[in-house]
């Protein structure tokens, strides 16, 4: 989805290559000129923030849905990606790629949908190669190349690794690996009691302190438990996640945290902020009434199944069902559509209508998922079906012939 940090990141970018000062656009300034929407490309809105990421949702789904995306949909994600690995925001049809606005969370995105997809190697091992030449040297991923990073970049390229079966602990900068850049931006024991295991996006630029930020902590949750796009996992324990233990010394001390403990943590926060706001996370932003965000609501059950809790999501995966149509804009969004669509799969719901909606968003696909296997069960049961009339026929032959004897029988004896 086009979130306000990524339209925030993108535009500021833009701007700042442009030259242009981070004041309030003049009444009289022109509006920019809506990109035209490629053929090939999922969604009608104008691509320019967001093209490659919802496309690489949108195909991640599908491939999911075990439905073959059209060659042109693939084809298009696929001719965004850069001759040095990355892939842009958006790329118009024969621009040039500027490697100063190449785009980790883009990347990221791009890298999840070739691997689902399959038969992409080259194009995912050279978006890999460029994940880790953009690594910062403490560990963490900026939204662009030479900015400093933050957890929802950080989670997003941790995602990728994960799916491209890279580890995250080999790559490293100056010594520090993806697992200690996640680490910059959770708050451990030293933050208050319901605050621990939360992510900031950014540390405050003037005191390094760490300020909970829902998206962040939602989108970080799915790396820090080691998962990727989609979420497939079955794994699952009756348990509530186990939120940070911290003793007086560990309170007083300001120690990142763990990795082994990162996404139990995680867990434990969103759970509870989940419960406290009637099973979603709220969007808060300054100057405007809070409302509920339903992006960071969605993350926030990928990262919690994908630990192995699908019970603590399944109250944030009933509210999406319910509320998600807002969202998706009646299923016309690509971008959100795509993600419920992927919180449907993961939670192992009915992903039939959803399936239908993206599909309508982008070119008629390949194939699409044939009827449900027939299971080991069933055959067997078919297998005996099939001889039924015979075996009735049988019977009723058998028991006319033997009442045909009885009577013969009988009349011999009169």
């Amino acid at each position: 989805m086009l979130t306000a940090a990524r339209l925030g990141a993108a535009a500021l970018t833009a701007a700042l290559l442009a030259g242009a000062t981070a004041g309030p656009a003049l009444a009289d300034s022109p509006a920019p000129t809506p990109a035209a929407v490629p053929d090939g490309l999922y969604g009608k809105g104008d691509p320019t923030y967001d093209g490659v990421w919802r496309q690489s949702l949108a195909l991640t789904a599908l491939a999911a849905a075990k439905t073959t995306p059209a060659d042109s949909a693939v084809g298009w994600l696929t001719g965004q990606q850069c001759e040095d690995g990355g892939w842009p925001s958006f790329r118009a049809a024969g621009a040039a790629c500027d490697p100063k606005t190449e785009d980790s969370n883009a990347t990221a995105v791009a890298v999840q949908a070739l691997v689902a997809l399959g038969g992409h190697q080259e194009a995912v091992d050279k978006g890999v190669q460029w994940l880790k030449a953009t690594q910062n040297a403490d560990g963490s991923w900026p939204y662009n190349p030479g900015s400093p990073g933050d957890a929802n970049s950080t989670g997003l390229a941790v995602n990728a690794l994960f799916a491209a079966r890279t580890d995250p602990a080999g790559v490293a900068k100056a010594g520090k690996n993806a697992f200690d850049g996640l680490a910059l931006f959770q708050l451990g024991c030293a933050a208050p009691a319901d605050q621990r295991g939360a992510f900031a996006y950014q540390p405050d630029p003037s005191s390094g302190a760490l300020a909970p930020n829902a998206l962040a902590s939602a989108q970080a949750s799915l790396a820090a438990a080691g998962g990727h796009l989609p979420v497939a996992t079955t794994a699952r324990t009756d348990a509530a996640p186990k939120a940070l233990g911290c003793d007086s010394a560990a309170s007083a001390a300001a120690a990142p945290v763990a990795h082994a403990d990162s996404g139990e943590a995680a867990g434990a926060y969103l759970t509870a902020q989940l419960a406290a706001g009637g099973n979603h996370l709220t969007l808060t932003t300054p100057g405007a009434a809070p409302t509920p965000d339903y992006n960071a609501t969605a993350w926030a059950a990928l990262g919690l199944i994908q630990s192995g809790h699908p019970q603590q999501a399944a109250g944030a995966v009933d509210w999406l069902a319910k509320e998600g149509a807002g969202w998706t804009k009646g299923g016309t969004d690509a971008a959100a559509t795509a993600s419920l669509l992927l919180v449907t799969q993961a939670a192992q719901r009915d992903t039939a209508p959803l399936t239908a909606e993206l599909t309508a968003l982008g070119p008629a696909p390949k194939a699409t998922a044939g009827p449900a296997p027939t299971t080991a069960a069933s055959k067997k049961d078919d297998g005996i079906g099939q001889y039924w009339p015979i075996i009735v026929g049988l019977l009723i032959g058998l028991g006319g012939g033997l009442l045909l004897s009885l009577q013969r029988k009988r009349g011999q004896r009169l």
